[in-house]
């Protein structure tokens, strides 16, 4: 069977309502909606019942690989309106030097660089965007630290809808060119993304875009929980004991916690559930100190400042989604500072082979510490995130050369 059959194949949707993530408060689907009347996220949910009825394991199995072939599970209606980049299974990719290092079981990557445009957000964007079809939206805008940009330009520019991106001035080059480059017009802005944010919220009425900013839409989290949906598929619906996430906007840890809940009342799992751990870095921190703290929201992060541009999110939308993830699977919250973001990544690029995003390798060393503070076990099963290509980020210079036209002393070389 091709890829192209989860394209082109109807399926039932099992859509029932929306729900504001905080009150309760049910919304009418197939409607376009930005957050709920208490300004907070809005949750898709589902028939589950009929779900359990209508898809079997063994079915799913029979479908081509990549997102698109939960299609019970996900809120586009109609075939017609999904839009593809081509997206992929993930491959999960073992860190044996790490785990020799540490002495520990070795630990797994999901590879979310594989995906079109390079990142995890293009989960989130597919799906983003192909509601925006489904619903008549002509023009969509957001926010970005580069890489969800890119995502929106390139799926919005295949659904033939007109992009605007705001993007903080010193998002990396590779990204801001690429999001002009997939068909969006992108604006640098002097501030951090949530002082974008505030221009994509404030420029609704006059520009008349639809803001599809980090959950204030309802349908990038159904996107980034097929990253759930197809881990756990992968493990042969056996999860892992940890999952690392690096964590700013927090969709993706939000979403996986919803789609193992899913899973597990449509009778495809059982057992405990993973234990999730929001990793941050020790310059933008909000979630971190909020868990400690056992507050539900956390406070806007002052001079927030990391390399790891992803997770530097000053104050997140969704804040309460997270730590409630966190605290209800068991998890923590846990930073990591730059220099240690910057050795994991080097390590494991020269000792495994594996080039991560700074952020994926934010989740590298948020492991190595939990060993070392004895908040996991070498024995336990663990999943790190990498969300993003490390191509798309500065690389190191090198220098060395050889004139061929000298003599060359093999034996130094």
């Amino acid at each position: 069977m091709s890829f192209d059959a989860n394209l082109a194949t109807e399926r039932p949707t099992f859509v029932t309502h929306l729900e504001c993530a905080y009150t309760g408060k049910a919304y009418p689907a197939d409607t376009v909606h930005n957050l709920s009347e208490a300004g907070k996220p809005l949750l898709v949910r589902y028939d589950l019942d009929g779900v359990r009825r209508t898809l079997t394991k063994d079915a799913l199995s029979a479908r081509p690989s990549g997102l698109w072939r939960y299609r019970e599970l996900l809120p586009v209606r109609r075939t017609a309106n999904i839009v593809s980049l081509g997206e992929v299974e993930t491959p999960l990719v073992s860190l044996p030097a790490l785990a020799k290092r540490l002495g520990a079981a070795p630990a797994l990557v999901k590879d979310e660089g594989r995906l079109p445009t390079g990142s995890f957000k293009a989960r989130g964007l597919a799906l983003a965007v192909a509601m925006a079809k489904e619903l008549g939206i002509s023009r969509v805008a957001m926010p970005t630290n580069g890489n969800a940009g890119a995502a929106l330009a390139a799926y919005a520019s295949r659904a033939g809808i007109r992009s605007t991106i705001f993007c903080p001035a010193d998002t990396p080059e590779v990204n801001v060119s690429e999001i002009e480059l997939q068909g969006a017009t992108v604006y640098r802005v002097n501030g951090l993304i949530d002082d974008c944010g505030k221009i994509v919220g404030a420029g609704k009425t006059e520009a008349g875009w639809f803001d599809v900013s980090t959950l204030k839409e309802p349908y990038r989290i159904e996107g980034k929980k097929t990253m759930g949906l197809e881990l756990a598929e992968q493990l042969g619906w056996k999860l892992p004991d940890v999952i690392f996430y690096p964590t700013g906007g927090g969709t993706g840890l939000i979403g996986m916690w919803k789609a193992f809940a899913e899973l597990r009342e449509i009778g495809f799992i059982t057992g405990k559930l993973p234990r999730m751990v929001a990793v941050q870095a020790s310059g933008c921190a909000p979630m971190v100190e909020a868990w400690k703290t056992g507050v539900e929201h956390a406070p806007r992060w002052e001079n927030a400042h990391t390399f790891a541009a992803g997770i530097r999110v000053p104050q997140a939308v969704g804040d309460f989604l997270i730590l409630r993830a966190v605290r209800e699977s068991g998890g923590f919250a846990i930073a990591v500072d730059d220099d240690a973001i910057r050795a994991a990544l080097d390590r494991t690029a020269k000792d495994d082979g594996l080039l991560l995003c700074p952020e994926g390798a934010a989740t590298v060393a948020a492991y190595e510490q939990a060993l070392a503070d004895g908040l996991v076990s070498a024995a336990e099963r663990v999943v790190l995130f990498n969300c993003a290509s490390g191509l798309k980020y500065p690389l190191p210079p090198v220098t060395r050369s050889l004139d061929r036209l000298a003599p060359i002393d093999y034996a130094s070389l």
